[in-house]
């Protein structure tokens, strides 16, 4: 018998870091090109930021629950698609983090090659959305509801939590990611 109110243990529901909020680009212009092409070099001679990220999510058998991080290039994370697991993208648009599936619900071509945009109704933005570069397909950011037909982006949760440890930046955060869950 199922508890209806009991939280499930299913490892494919378990949060997974992805980095710090700072190695992240927030992406404020809607016309800036494919998130894998936004890069920033810092500075202070640190790492530069990416536009987005790509990770092999942990599987329900991975014991570590480790996310690996994908190569940034589409082409190699097309050959990363053929190994078992969901590939999860996660960027920083407009000062939301968001994460959702790097495949096309339509075409299964990798959304790290797509461009984010407003949606707006009259010079009001009203959500945002991702458009894939492979046959011009929209996607809702906040639904997954596609611009047309009845395909639907997966979406996955996402949290800023603090940096925990001695020294760390008060602002520090870390993002990390699950499996959106089902209701019902």
């Amino acid at each position: 018998m199922a508890l209806p109110f009991i939280a499930s243990t299913d490892r494919a529901a378990a949060w997974f870091s992805v980095g710090l909020a700072s190695s992240f680009v927030n992406i404020t212009d809607p016309g800036c090109g494919a998130l894998s092409g936004q890069s920033v070099v810092r500075t202070e001679g640190g790492p530069p930021k990416s536009g987005c990220k790509v990770f092999l999510a942990p599987d329900a058998n991975d014991t570590s629950g480790q996310a690996v991080q994908l190569p940034d290039n589409p082409d190699e994370q097309l050959n990363a698609s053929l190994r078992k697991g969901d590939q999860v993208l996660v960027f920083q648009y407009r000062g939301k983090f968001h994460a959702v599936d790097n495949k096309c619900p339509h075409s299964s071509y990798p959304l790290s090659n797509g461009t984010p945009f407003d949606i707006e109704d009259f010079g009001i933005a009203l959500s945002a959305g991702i458009t894939c570069p492979k046959h011009g397909w929209s996607f809702d950011l906040f639904s997954g509801q596609a611009d047309r037909g009845t395909y639907r982006l997966k979406l996955w949760e996402v949290q800023l939590r603090d940096v925990e440890g001695d020294g760390a930046d008060d602002a520090a955060k870390e993002v990390w990611v699950r499996r959106r869950q089902r209701v019902g």
